[in-house]
C-alpha cells in the first residue's frame, strides 16, 4: 500500500466524514493541537514549571542538611528508650548512634547549616527553602519511591509529573508536556512506573530522554524519507487508527498512540535541538561541571532540563543514583562523598544558571529522596533508611529562600515539628502550579481521584 493519496483524501476531511462516526468529544480530540494543549489553573501561579533533582537511594539528612548536635553528644551509644520503638528496614534500632561523618558550618546570611559534603549547594544557603520535617510511610526503596512519585505506596497510580501534564497541559507542541532523564546506570527501585500515567490517558506519561544525538529511543526515521512523505505516512496511519477507535469507543491507549505519533514526527526536529548543547558558552558548560569528567554526566543533564524548559517543557525530573545509588547501608563518607562530588556542583550551577537567566522566578527545582537515614549506625559506618523524618529542598518560584521549615528530634530519627508528609509535599507543589490539590482529579471506577488521596495540606510556612 502506497501512502500517496490524493490531497483531497485529507485527515480532517477523512475524520470528519459522517461514515467514520466519531463521537464529538473524539473528534474535537483528535482534529485539534493533537498535543497537550495549555489548561487554565485554578488560581494564578507562582511556578510555571518544575525541575525535580531526585536523589534516589536516600541522602542521608543528618549528614547533609540537618545538624544534630545530640547526636555527637552520643555517638557510639544505643538511642536512648525515651525514643520508643523503632521501625526499621535492617533491624538496627539497638545499634549504636553514629554522629554525622562531615562537620556543618552556618552558610550565608541565612546562617543555615550545611555539611562540607555539599560545598557548591552551601554557596546557595540564600536561595534555599530547607524542609527539614518530611516524613512517609514506607522503610522499603520501591514503596517510598512510588509514594514520592505518585502519592501512593502501591504501584500504578499516576505520577506527580502526569498530573502536572494532565492539569496544565503543554506549552510546547514539539515537545512532550513531561520529561525524565533516568540515571543512566539504571536500576531505579520501582522502575518506569514511577513516571507512569497509572490510570490517567496514556498520553499523560513521562518521556524519557538522555543526551546525546538520539534523546529519545526510536525517535527517529531508519529511511531516508522526506518529511512530506512522513507527513503522508502518518496522516494515513491515523486514519486508520481513528477508524479503529470509532469502533471501539473510548480507548486512552489508542488515542495516546494517535497522539504519540504526532509528537513524534515533531519531536524529530525538536528534541536534537534540545539537547544540542554545542551551543552553550565554554563558561556556562564550566557552570555545570562539564569539563570535569567526575560532574560531566549529572552536569550534562541538569543543563539538558534548563533548554528543556526554556522550550516549554512543564515538568523535568532527573535521577542521580542507579540501583544502589545514595543507599549508604555500608558505609555514608564513602557513598555520599562519591554522589555528592557527582552533582553538588552541577546542581547548584543550575540554579545559578536559572537564575542569571531569569528563570528561577517563576520555577520550582526540588532536591531531595524519597527517604532519609537512620541516626543509628549500621555495619558501624552506615545508616538504614529512615522514612520518619528527613530533608526536602526547594528552589525557586514562590517559597521563601533561606529558610528552614519544621524539625527532627534531637538525633533526626523523626519529624516532630511542624510535620510535612508526602502528601503535604505534593499539595504544595501543585498549589505552586495554581492548582488546588482537592479540585484536581480523574473520575476512575466511580471514584474522584486525586494525587494526595484523602489527605494532604498546602505547606503555608514555606510560601513567600
Amino acid at each position: 500500500m502506497t501512502a500517496d493519496f490524493p490531497p483531497a483524501f485529507s485527515r480532517r476531511r477523512f475524520l470528519g466524514g459522517a461514515g467514520v462516526g466519531l463521537s464529538s468529544v473524539a473528534f474535537s480530540h483528535l482534529l485539534g493541537s493533537e498535543s497537550l494543549s495549555v489548561q487554565r489553573s485554578h488560581f494564578p501561579a507562582k511556578a510555571k514549571r518544575v525541575i525535580w533533582l531526585f536523589m534516589h537511594g536516600g541522602p542521608s539528612h543528618v549528614d547533609l542538611l540537618d545538624p544534630k548536635p545530640e547526636l555527637i553528644k552520643h555517638a557510639g551509644k544505643p538511642l536512648p528508650e525515651s525514643f520508643g520503638a523503632v521501625e526499621t528496614r535492617r533491624k538496627v534500632a539497638h545499634n549504636p548512634l553514629l554522629g554525622p561523618v562531615k562537620p556543618f558550618r552556618p552558610r550565608g546570611q541565612s546562617g543555615i547549616e550545611i555539611s562540607d559534603f555539599l560545598p557548591h549547594m552551601a554557596e546557595l544557603a540564600d536561595e534555599m527553602c530547607v524542609i527539614r520535617s518530611c516524613h512517609g510511610d514506607s522503610v522499603n526503596h520501591p514503596q517510598s519511591v512510588y509514594q514520592m512519585n505518585t502519592g501512593s505506596i502501591l504501584m500504578g497510580k499516576p505520577s506527580l509529573g502526569s498530573w502536572v501534564a494532565y492539569g496544565l497541559g503543554s506549552e510546547n507542541q514539539n515537545m512532550p508536556s513531561f520529561v525524565v532523564m533516568p540515571d543512566p546506570g539504571g536500576g531505579l527501585k520501582g522502575g518506569p512506573p514511577a513516571w507512569g500515567n497509572g490510570f490517567l490517558p496514556a498520553t499523560y506519561q513521562g518521556t524519557t530522554m538522555r543526551p546525546g544525538a538520539n534523546p529519545i529511543l526510536h525517535l527517529q526515521s531508519a529511511s531516508e524519507r522526506s518529511p512530506a512523505r512522513q507527513r503522508a505516512t502518518l496522516d494515513l496511519v491515523n486514519q486508520f487508527n481513528a477508524m479503529h477507535q470509532a469502533q471501539r469507543g473510548a480507548d486512552s491507549h489508542l488515542e495516546a498512540r494517535i497522539r504519540a505519533y504526532e509528537l513524534a514526527f515533531r519531536m524529530q526536529s525538536a528534541a536534537p535541538d534540545a539537547v544540542d548543547i554545542s551551543e552553550e558558552s565554554a563558561a556556562t558548560q564550566t557552570l555545570y561541571g562539564l569539563d570535569d569528567p567526575t560532574t560531566r554526566e549529572f552536569g550534562t543533564r541538569c543543563l539538558l532540563a534548563r533548554r528543556m524548559i526554556e522550550r516549554g517543557v512543564r515538568f523535568v525530573q532527573l535521577y542521580s543514583g542507579d540501583t544502589n545509588g545514595w543507599d549508604a547501608h555500608e558505609d555514608v563518607l564513602k557513598n555520599h562523598t562519591e554522589y555528592c562530588a557527582r552533582t553538588d556542583k552541577p546542581v547548584a550551577g543550575l540554579i545559578r544558571d536559572l537564575k542569571q537567566r531569569g528563570l528561577l522566578e517563576d520555577t520550582l527545582v526540588i532536591w531531595g529522596g524519597e527517604f532519609g537515614r537512620m541516626p543509628m549506625s549500621e555495619k558501624g559506618v552506615g545508616r538504614d533508611h529512615n522514612p520518619w523524618g528527613y530533608s526536602t529542598v526547594f528552589f525557586g518560584a514562590g517559597v521563601k529562600h533561606g529558610h528552614v521549615h519544621g524539625a527532627t528530634d534531637d538525633v533526626g530519627l523523626r519529624a516532630v515539628q511542624d510535620k510535612v508528609h508526602v502528601h503535604d509535599l505534593h499539595a504544595t507543589i501543585l498549589h505552586l502550579l495554581g492548582m488546588d490539590h482537592e479540585s484536581l482529579t480523574y473520575r476512575h471506577n466511580g471514584r474522584d481521584e486525586r494525587l494526595t488521596d484523602v489527605a494532604g495540606h498546602v505547606v503555608k510556612g514555606i510560601l513567600t
